[in-house]
């Protein structure tokens, strides 16, 4: 067994079927407060094909050293953009069309592999230490969570989005 690289890899790729749940995926960091965070975000952002990143509230924003060579440049790839205030941002995504997902833990929060999801879901992910705040979470449709079998309580942001967003893409319509 060999490994793909350059030319190779990328024509293996280009086999890939499109995933099987067509979905519109934006992603929404609510005040998501290191780079390194960040530029995983964006990698993640690029492998789901995800349409937008907003980026709110203390969230650094590219052009950051530790973003671009975390995300290996993918910010220069997926659409992003800075808004201030997350809720202004979570409002515009329900005026367009987008359903609101919390990835956080609350008293009704949902195991994300038990949700009917639509065809435009916006990810909300929330600061490392404080999560995502009350006035966002009321502004979202529901909340999901990654069930944790071991001892931890909770997996990293971008690690929670990798999970939730690639069930997304691979749940049969």
């Amino acid at each position: 067994m060999k490994q793909l690289r350059g030319t190779p890899l990328k024509r293996f790729l280009r086999t890939l079927p499109p995933p099987p749940s067509p979905t519109e995926l934006a992603i929404v960091c609510q005040s998501v407060g290191y780079p390194v965070n960040v530029g995983s975000i964006f990698r993640i952002a690029d492998a789901l094909n995800a349409a937008e990143v907003l980026l709110t509230g203390i969230t650094p924003t590219p052009p950051n050293p530790t973003i671009a060579k975390v995300a290996r440049d993918k910010e220069q790839r997926v659409p992003w953009r800075y808004v201030a205030q997350p809720e202004d941002a979570l409002r515009e995504l329900r005026d367009r069309g987008f359903w609101l997902a919390a990835l956080e833990i609350t008293e009704n929060a949902r195991p994300y592999y038990q949700v009917d999801y639509p065809g435009r879901v916006a990810l909300v992910l929330g600061n490392e230490d404080h999560g995502v705040t009350r006035s966002c979470l009321a502004l979202c449709h529901t909340a999901l969570y990654v069930p944790m079998y071991g001892k931890g309580k909770s997996l990293n942001v971008h690690v929670s989005l990798a999970v939730v967003g690639y069930h997304l893409l691979h749940r049969r319509a």
